[in-house]
């Protein structure tokens, strides 16, 4: 019997740069999240949440976001 196709959440990768100057590679965001008039903007806070739980969870205080660039596109 053939398979129901499931539901793919495409992901969009970033490169995260901190203030501190460590960089984090291929944070995912779902792609759903991205485009229209705010761009990539509402990466920002995903990543942010996600950082946020990361801290909690190891008990460091998260580190500030300086940029943000997609992998494989323009800083």
């Amino acid at each position: 019997m053939a398979r129901k196709p499931t539901a793919r959440t495409e992901f969009v990768l970033f490169d995260v740069f901190y203030e501190d100057g460590s960089r984090r590679s291929n944070r995912r965001v779902p792609g759903e999240m991205l485009g229209g008039l705010d761009g990539d903007e509402p990466a920002r806070a995903v990543i942010e949440a996600q950082d946020r739980e990361i801290a909690e969870k190891s008990g460091l205080p998260p580190l500030r976001i300086k940029s943000m660039a997609r992998v494989g596109g323009k800083k």
